[in-house]
């Protein structure tokens, strides 16, 4: 097994295998070794699930790992690695990942009916503490790369009144994280992100010059 690869994150109530498209990609058009991990996104805590993506990644003969986190999943590759100071180097990229918070996932936890949906994690790092506010140390040791999406389409519209541009159901100004090495705002829902060859390929070009392609 190659000594260096990429683990896909995925986000908030969805599986590994939604990033399916991005790890095909990355495989096909780059040459990278591509795992995809699943974790649970509602009934495990931030933590517990940092831990066990920490886990995962001991478990592969691995030098060096990328980390590829859709929404919440950026929001967790950022935790593992603030609880893991010293854990393998390597790049990380967050895609349409609420970094400075979510307005639509705090309106949705002040919805009695909508506790058990909200679930465990999102309280933890998005809605009572955000990733910029515990994650600083992290982007002074660690290049992080963040894509963000104007096209609006996605049930966070249903929660949050947007006066910005957005993918849907993340603001582009919730994706900013201090120290972040790179920041690119992209024609792409949130969903989107996910089917998109084109960012997909700018996660590539990430993890190979920590830095996003942009037109000269």
């Amino acid at each position: 097994m190659p000594t260096e690869t990429v683990i896909c994150v995925h986000g908030y109530l969805s599986h590994g295998a939604g990033m399916y498209l991005i790890k095909r990609r990355l495989e096909r058009e780059y040459g990278m070794h591509v795992l995809l991990f699943s974790y649970p996104s509602v009934r495990g805590t931030l933590d517990e699930n940092a831990a066990a993506l920490a886990a995962f990644v001991r478990g592969k003969n691995v030098d060096r790992v990328h980390i590829v986190g859709h929404s919440l999943g950026g929001v967790l590759a950022l935790r593992m690695h603030a609880n893991n100071p010293d854990f393998l180097p390597g790049r990380v990229v967050c895609l349409g990942s609420p970094l400075t918070g979510s307005r639509a996932a705090t309106y949705l936890n002040e919805l009695e009916w909508a506790e058990e949906i909200v679930g465990r994690s999102l309280p933890d790092g998005i809605i009572h503490q955000t990733a910029n506010d515990w994650a600083a140390h992290v982007a002074e040791h660690r290049e992080i790369g963040v894509i963000a999406g104007t096209v609006p389409l996605g049930f966070g519209r249903l929660f949050a009144n947007f006066e910005e541009d957005n993918d849907g159901t993340i603001g582009v100004s919730e994706t900013r994280l201090d120290g972040a090495r790179d920041h690119l705002i992209m024609s792409v829902s949130h969903k989107g992100m996910l089917v998109s060859s084109a960012v997909a390929d700018q996660a590539a070009a990430f993890i190979k010059r920590g830095e996003f392609l942009r037109l000269r």
